[in-house]
């Protein structure tokens, strides 16, 4: 198997990812965002069955020289890292251009000076911003509605010209919102799980008419890996999405009923954006992961929603999960 770097590999989706590519037999490199308190992200608490079974990289993606070392004996790079908190980037919009898309910049610039077969660039469905038609296929205009969804737009773009430029093998994997075990309190998923198994039943939350689009936290690592072991993909952008739209406010009713409760909805101004930087729908296309991929989610349409939702409530239902969350402020 090859070896692979993956970038972001101490956060939610990296985590997971970097789990299932040791399971699967690959020589994996986590590179982890470095702290002097050596702290490996979600990757310290990772399954027993891979735990010492991946090599880590502790470095910052927004250096060139550490990106290059890390790189420097891989064969491939999925590249995770990136500032993804749409609030954060209202007021901090300077280091997400720093992070996206001078990080992306590190990242195929090593892999192009390196010749490395694959590089597998991360997006979200962000970019796409408010819906202009449904389902969003991979042709639909992007819209930079927030500093995080324009830089995310910036480092995409990078990604594609080095491809085009140079020959560089980079697929663009763009999933719509995926959810699951480990993630940020940020997202609206982990915030009305957080606060019911607090035992809160007034639930905070911001506009509940937009809709979204969800993954299950396995179906995009299938789809991450798919991508990497893919030739046609190369050159590509591909969303990973349900084709499912649901309301902000249906899912919270969804998850009240998963968890045996009955939840009133407050809303918090702090929670709303402005009103031109709302996303007010997404709903993916996937046709064409499934024809360049053969991946379609296994957790699909509202049954595997109902699905996902149980083990993702069922995992921040956990005491010393839950600990580590403060569900009782907004988290940005």
């Amino acid at each position: 198997m090859m070896k692979v770097l993956v970038t972001g590999a101490d956060g939610f989706i990296g985590s997971h990812l970097t789990e299932s590519l040791v399971r699967e037999g690959y020589d994996v490199k986590a590179f982890v965002y470095y702290n002097s308190f050596n702290s490996w992200g979600w990757l310290d608490h990772c399954q027993q069955d891979v735990k010492g079974g991946f090599e880590v990289f502790s470095g910052d993606i927004r250096d060139p020289h550490g990106v290059r070392k890390a790189m420097s004996d891989c064969d491939a790079v999925i590249h995770l890292a990136a500032l993804i908190a749409i609030p954060y980037s209202y007021h901090s919009p300077d280091t997400y251009v720093e992070t996206n898309i001078k990080g992306s910049l590190n990242v195929v610039q090593a892999a192009r000076d390196m010749d490395l077969e694959k590089v597998v660039h991360t997006s979200t469905s962000e970019v796409y911003g408010t819906a202009q038609f449904v389902p969003i296929t991979e042709e639909h205009p992007l819209q930079g509605q927030s500093p995080y969804s324009a830089s995310k737009i910036g480092a995409d773009q990078i990604a594609i010209s080095f491809h085009k430029s140079f020959g560089t093998p980079v697929s663009v994997i763009r999933p719509f919102n995926t959810y699951g075990p480990r993630q940020s309190a940020r997202a609206v998923i982990p915030t009305i799980i957080s606060q019911v198994a607090s035992g809160k039943r007034e639930i905070k939350l911001g506009d509940v008419r937009p809709t979204r689009d969800f993954n299950f936290v396995e179906d995009t690592v299938r789809g991450f890996i798919r991508a990497l072991n893919s030739d046609r993909s190369v050159g590509e952008v591909i969303n990973l999405g349900n084709n499912f739209e649901i309301s902000i406010g249906q899912l919270a009713s969804v998850i009240a009923k998963q968890m045996g409760v009955e939840i009133q909805i407050l809303s918090d101004e702090s929670r709303i954006r402005p009103a031109n930087s709302e996303v007010e729908r997404l709903w993916a296309d996937n046709t064409k992961a499934l024809r360049l991929l053969d991946w379609a989610p296994e957790f699909s349409g509202i049954s595997g929603l109902k699905r996902g939702l149980e083990v993702t409530a069922r995992w921040f239902s956990r005491p010393e999960n839950l600990e580590v969350y403060k569900p009782e402020i907004y988290n940005v």
